[in-house]
């Protein structure tokens, strides 16, 4: 396997002092972001859109470092209801686009999340009851998310999407995946990302073994949960992630959350899963800096797969 990395995670940094960090710690592959959620900080998507000689200028940076691009990223919610939803399938047909050109093969993203009839926003259907709750989550699959998913897979060619199993999306878990997968065919994967499994209290090494080769992409991402905030107030959560004094989990970085050995676990199962390709370090933890934080992954993803 390879370790790459999200380069958000180094968001603050200019793209040659990002490359510059990046390759001081033996990182081989990066995902950039295009849009939506992220702020593409060392992507220019519509000027790399516009000209070849951009994109070739931009491939010959990476190549000079050593690096390859393991995905283009443009998570957010193409099926949100107002605006947003329609800024954001834009800035996720680009991507597709721009992937094409440069020959990559991933896009990672989002499944969306619909409203119901009417909504003016996203709505996340998380129980069974009271029984319009099914109404709305069967209306938001067979009017919005499959035929969204079913248009942008037919004019994708070659790309493969890889779906990162998120909260606030209707594809969060392992049974929604493989259902839009059924539904849609063999181009949908996973973007796994342990890190929201955590925290929705599934087992990420058991999901591997049933998603198999639906995993395409992965994140490595660690979560903390917080015992005594989540024995009194459950892991559902609204809490700001900046106040770690009063939430039930958090995103750290890897071995904050799980042991090392854990991680030893979750790299031999994948390679079990068929998967050994990226690991994409995505850092996300508020308690430590960028640079510590994605040191600190590096080291112990090569622990864990050595």
């Amino acid at each position: 396997m390879k370790i790459g990395l999200v380069t958000d995670s180094l968001g603050h940094l200019s793209l040659d002092a990002m490359l510059e960090t990046a390759a001081a710690e033996g990182i081989e592959m990066l995902e950039f972001g295009c849009g939506n959620w992220s702020s593409a900080p060392h992507l220019d998507l519509d000027g790399l859109l516009a000209s070849a000689t951009a994109r070739r200028e931009f491939m010959a940076k990476l190549e000079g470092y050593g690096f390859a691009i393991s995905a283009l990223n443009c998570s957010g919610n193409p099926m949100h209801p107002g605006d947003n939803g329609a800024r954001h399938r834009a800035i996720t047909t680009k991507t597709v686009r721009l992937a094409r050109e440069l020959g990559v093969h991933r896009v990672v993203m989002m499944s969306g999340c619909p409203g119901g009839p009417g909504d003016a926003n996203a709505n996340w259907i998380t129980t069974s009851w009271p029984p319009e709750t099914a109404r709305v989550l069967q209306w938001q699959w067979e009017h919005e998310l499959i035929p969204y998913w079913r248009n942008l897979v037919a004019t994708a060619g070659e790309i493969r999407f890889c779906l990162e199993l998120h909260g606030q999306q209707n594809v969060y878990n392992t049974a929604t995946l493989l259902r839009l997968r059924h539904a849609v065919g063999p181009t949908i994967g996973a973007n796994f990302d342990p890190s929201h499994l955590m925290w929705m209290g599934a087992d990420p090494l058991a999901a591997i073994g049933v998603l198999g080769e639906a995993i395409f992409h992965v994140h490595a991402k660690d979560t903390r949960i917080h015992p005594d905030n989540a024995a009194i107030n459950s892991v559902i959560d609204t809490t700001p992630m900046a106040d770690l004094t009063h939430r039930s989990w958090s995103y750290v970085t890897l071995g904050h959350g799980t042991p090392a050995v854990w991680w030893a676990d979750f790299c031999a199962g994948l390679r079990i899963s068929g998967y050994d390709d990226v690991l994409s370090i995505e850092h996300e933890d508020v308690a430590l800096s960028p640079e510590e934080g994605v040191h600190q992954s590096v080291t112990l993803l090569r622990s864990a797969l050595a």
